[in-house]
């Protein structure tokens, strides 16, 4: 349900609405598990090898639509905060016909460059008839997915997290049920691998729709809402596709540091491989930090809050810096063990270099979870040219290092890739967020508008008895000690949406 991420200690809310985050990266993390048995045990190694091929692919398309659609869903939040249930509802509108028409874009453009795209990619030509297909497939079922996104992004943007989580648990075990279906038993092969995945999302995006309709009102478009401006789209799309470049710098990232790793050798991709399946468990728990100090930042703009936002982005650095340690620390520690888990006996030179890649990342992810937070506190705050130089620095960094120091270093030079992009990002980021952080000192923090219920202290005699005949039936202003009166003017980021209609407390 519905929550606002404007009272409570911050700390606090945000790492409630953390967990279900969390929880959902590791619900699709235990599905690509299962799903990658299933299509390597029915089909064969070189079946799944096909799926793999197409990952980076998708990943740069997919990712795309995945960030812009997150972007999306910032004026909806910020909007959410201020109670402009009329601004929520035009938000909601906006990023549902831009994603109508990128899902459009998509869907026609992708599948007829799919198989051009794996060759530049160099993929395999044995590998090439099925990874087309996957990719197509996935192409033409991609408006099932952004909307899926889309919808997800809007709902924990007015603070529910829990909700998307039960979604993407019911389409994750569709999913692998209907990858024993298509592929164990009907046989449709890699089509059925991608089929599955789209009806799945199709079914989530059903499920998504009906919640709307029957719990959160606050959602429920009107006629009248569909009347976008100009200026709507400009600030959707403002934000929206800085982030939807970003998630394609990373995939960019990614394809330099897979060539870089093919030149080392089998060995060298293989323990790449398994160190990225225990590393990315540690890197979604951070992630998840970070896209919920985005909501939490963008709640609070919203709702005039800046002390708030101060402090939250404060207590979720601290925090993100303890697990940090604490997660680098086990995976220094214990790396070895969880990586034979996913390796046999036999494949100690494997081992080896896997447990040397989470060690260096181990004792790197101090300036991830710092990144994540900043970044998406800034993200929330409606800044978009700072993120996307990070995102551009990451992958000056990543490939720099991937071939540079892989080329003197080996495959220690190309794990070093990523905490040396990390770094190189938090080295812009902790001064564009420490002037944010005193421009807010300097904004109003407005009061709150008390409800009806809201208790009233009544100071009377200390003897005897008082008489109270009166009801108070109007709002009340409460202001917090510590308010600053400065800077009246709205939040840079909510101007647009408040620019045309009256804010309803």
């Amino acid at each position: 349900m519905a929550r606002s991420l404007t009272t409570g200690a911050p700390w606090r809310v945000i790492l409630l609405f953390a967990v279900p985050l969390l929880l959902g990266n590791v619900v699709q993390q235990l599905y690509q598990i299962a799903d990658a048995i299933v299509v390597g045990r029915h089909l064969g190694v070189m079946s799944l090898a096909a799926i793999g091929a197409t990952g980076s692919l998708l990943f740069l398309l997919l990712g795309f639509a995945w960030g812009v659609t997150s972007g999306f869903a910032i004026p909806t939040a910020q909007a959410f905060g201020a109670r402009d249930y009329d601004g929520v509802r035009r938000s909601v509108a906006v990023g549902t016909i831009l994603t109508g028409a990128m899902s459009v874009v998509l869907t026609v453009a992708a599948p007829l460059i799919a198989e051009p795209a794996l060759r530049l990619l160099q993929t395999p030509e044995e590998l090439l008839p099925e990874a087309t297909v996957f990719t197509q497939i996935s192409f033409l079922g991609a408006s099932t997915m952004m909307f899926f996104n889309f919808l997800s992004a809007i709902i924990r943007a007015i603070g529910d997290s829990r909700t998307p989580l039960v979604f993407l648990t019911v389409a994750c075990a569709l999913n692998v049920a209907l990858v024993l279906w298509f592929v164990g038993v009907i046989d449709w092969g890699v089509a059925g691998a991608a089929l599955a995945t789209v009806v799945a999302q199709a079914v989530s995006v059903v499920l998504c729709l009906e919640f709307v309709r029957r719990r959160v009102p606050v959602l429920h478009l009107r006629r009248a809402d569909w009347r976008v401006s100009r200026a709507d789209v400009s600030e959707h799309l403002r934000l929206g596709l800085p982030m939807g470049f970003q998630a394609s710098i990373i995939a960019i990232g990614t394809l330099t540091v897979q060539v870089a790793l093919n030149a080392l050798g089998a060995d060298a991709v293989a323990a790449y491989t398994t160190g990225a399946r225990v590393d990315s468990l540690a890197v979604a728990l951070l992630q998840s930090i970070g896209l919920a100090v985005s909501m939490f930042a963008a709640q609070n703009l919203g709702g005039r809050r800046p002390d708030r936002i101060r402090r939250g982005v404060v207590q979720a650095t601290w925090l993100a810096i303890a697990a940090s340690v604490v997660i680098g620390a086990a995976l220094i520690a214990f790396g070895e063990h969880l990586v034979r888990l996913f390796v046999g006996e036999g494949s100690d030179a494997v081992v080896a270099e896997a447990a040397t890649m989470l060690a260096i990342n181990g004792f790197s992810y101090i300036a991830l979870g710092v990144l994540f937070v900043l970044r998406g506190a800034l993200q929330g705050l409606g800044h978009t040219v700072v993120p996307t130089v990070t995102g551009v620095i990451e992958l000056v960094m990543r490939v720099g290092a991937a071939v540079v120091l892989g080329s003197i270093f080996g495959f220690v030079g190309v794990v070093w890739s990523n905490p040396l992009a990390w770094i190189g990002a938090v080295i812009l980021l902790i001064p564009a967020y420490v002037r944010e952080h005193r421009r807010l000192g300097r904004m109003r923090v407005e009061p709150r508008t008390a409800t009806p219920t809201t208790p009233i202290q009544v100071i009377g005699p200390v003897d005897g008895s008082m008489t109270v005949d009166a009801v108070v039936t109007g709002a009340i202003p409460v202001v917090e000690a510590g308010d600053v009166a400065s800077d009246r003017r709205p939040p840079r980021g909510i101007r647009s949406l408040r620019a045309r209609r009256k804010v309803r407390p």
